[in-house]
C-alpha cells in the first residue's frame, strides 16, 4: 500500500498519511511522498480543496525518532542529517502554504510535535473531540523549535510558549478556543465534517480562492496601510477575471453562474 494515499472526488483531493504502525510519523519516506504529491497538486486545476488525514489511531506523531537516532551515528553526530531533515520538513510546510488550494487538516487521536506543526500549517483544521495536541519534545530534551514557527502563528503567544515549555497536551476544545482548529466534532462525524467544509470551498470559483489564499498570507505580514494598498491591487486583479464578471452578473440576474473553472 502507498505511504501516502490519494482519493479524488468532487474537486477534493483527500490525502491519507498511511503509516499507522508508526503513528504516521514524518519519516524521510513520508516527507518525500508529501513533497512529491504537493508538487503535483500545485498545477492541478481539477482539485479545488485538499483534505489531509491520518490512517489508524492517530493523525501524526511528528518526526520519526528512530530515524533521527540512526542519523546521529554519523561521524558528525548527525548534524548534517538533522539539518537536511528539518530543511526537507520546512519545504513540505512551505509547499502547503504555497498551494493554490486551501488545505484542511482532518485530525484525530494525537497531533504531536511536527504533527502539531502540520495542523498549524494547514489553512483550516477539523478535529475529533477526543484529539490531543502537543509540542512535547521538551519532555525528551528537545525543544520543538521548528514546530514553534507554525504554532506561534496560530495560537496566542503566552499559550504557545506554555505548550512549548511544559510539553503538556491540550484537548480539542482548548485547541479550538486558541484558534488551532476551526471545528470540533464527534469522532464518527469527522470524515463528513471535513468533507463538507472542503466541498463548501470546492464549490467556489477556484481562481478567486487561489488569489485570496495567496493574498491572505501576504497581507498578514504587512503594516495596516501596506496591507490595504496591496489588497486593493488584489481586488482589481480578481475583478478583471472573466468568471468574476460572470459571477456578479449571475448574482444580479438571480441565476447560477456559468463559470469556466
Amino acid at each position: 500500500m502507498a505511504l501516502l494515499e490519494r482519493e479524488d472526488a468532487g474537486g477534493i483531493a483527500t490525502l491519507t498519511l498511511n503509516a499507522p504502525e508508526r503513528l504516521n510519523a514524518l519519516s524521510d519516506e513520508m516527507l518525500a511522498a508529501l513533497s512529491e504529491t504537493l508538487a503535483g497538486l500545485e498545477d492541478d486545476r481539477d482539485t479545488r480543496a485538499v483534505v489531509l488525514k491520518g490512517a489508524g489511531k492517530a493523525f501524526c506523531a511528528g518526526h520519526d525518532l528512530r530515524q533521527m537516532q540512526a542519523g546521529r551515528q554519523a561521524e558528525d553526530g548527525g548534524a548534517a542529517y538533522f539539518k537536511d531533515l528539518f530543511d526537507r520538513c520546512t519545504q513540505v510546510m512551505l509547499a502547503i502554504r504555497a498551494l493554490p488550494q486551501p488545505v484542511i487538516a482532518q485530525v484525530h487521536g494525537i497531533a504531536t510535535a511536527a504533527g502539531c506543526q502540520l495542523v498549524a500549517t494547514c489553512d483550516l483544521a477539523v478535529a475529533a473531540s477526543d484529539t490531543r495536541f502537543g509540542v512535547n519534545g521538551v519532555k525528551i530534551g528537545l525543544f520543538c523549535s521548528t514546530p514553534m514557527v507554525a504554532l506561534s502563528r496560530n495560537v496566542p503567544r503566552k499559550q504557545a510558549f506554555e505548550m512549548l515549555t511544559t510539553g503538556e497536551f491540550i484537548d480539542a476544545a482548548r485547541a479550538q478556543e486558541l484558534g488551532l482548529v476551526n471545528r470540533v466534532v464527534a469522532r464518527d462525524e469527522l470524515d463528513d465534517a471535513a468533507q463538507h467544509l472542503a466541498a463548501s470551498i470546492a464549490d467556489k470559483l477556484a481562481a478567486a480562492v487561489s488569489i485570496g489564499k495567496r493574498a491572505f498570507y501576504d497581507q498578514i505580514e504587512m503594516s495596516l496601510a501596506d496591507a490595504y494598498a496591496f489588497t486593493g491591487d488584489v481586488m482589481v486583479e480578481n475583478l478583471r477575471l472573466r468568471d468574476t464578471e460572470e459571477g456578479m452578473a449571475a448574482f444580479l440576474e438571480k441565476r447560477p453562474p456559468d463559470w469556466s473553472r
